[in-house]
């Protein structure tokens, strides 16, 4: 989630292996999911996402009408990079997969009690993310 941001001290957090998928065996699951978004960088919900992968966030700061958009796994890794860089929590709190389709819910806490919420839509193509819609809202 694209929120302000706050430095994650090197060695703080939970610590899971996460392991990368490969094309040909990653498969989109509520336990993949769950691993990749509570582990301790992006690289694991990174190849969960084809290589042509489509983010449209909305936001406060990127308005339904002009979201911010992020095209192929270059710009997700960015935006995953500045993410797992912060100080905060991420957990998974709600996952539905039906066919090609996925819908969830995800909260982030800082250490100050500041809180994240997200929900994502996404379409998967051969079990990886090729389009998602993200919405977020953040405490001030």
């Amino acid at each position: 989630m694209w929120a302000p941001a706050v430095r994650r001290p090197p060695g703080r957090g939970r610590t899971k292996e996460v392991t990368m998928a490969s094309k040909k065996d990653s498969a989109f699951t509520t336990e993949a999911l769950r691993e990749a978004i509570e582990a301790d960088s992006g690289d694991g919900l990174l190849a969960l996402y084809e290589d042509d992968a489509q983010i449209r966030v909305i936001d406060q700061a990127d308005q339904p009408s002009h979201p911010k958009v992020l095209r192929g796994r270059g710009e997700i890794e960015e935006m995953l990079a500045d993410i797992y860089s912060r100080e905060m929590i991420h957990r998974l709190d709600q996952c539905v997969i039906d066919g090609d389709h996925a819908a969830f819910t995800e909260s982030c806490q800082y250490p100050n009690g500041n809180k994240v919420y997200a929900e994502s839509m996404v379409t998967l193509r051969d079990g990886r993310i090729s389009e998602q819609i993200l919405i977020q809202a953040w405490d001030e």
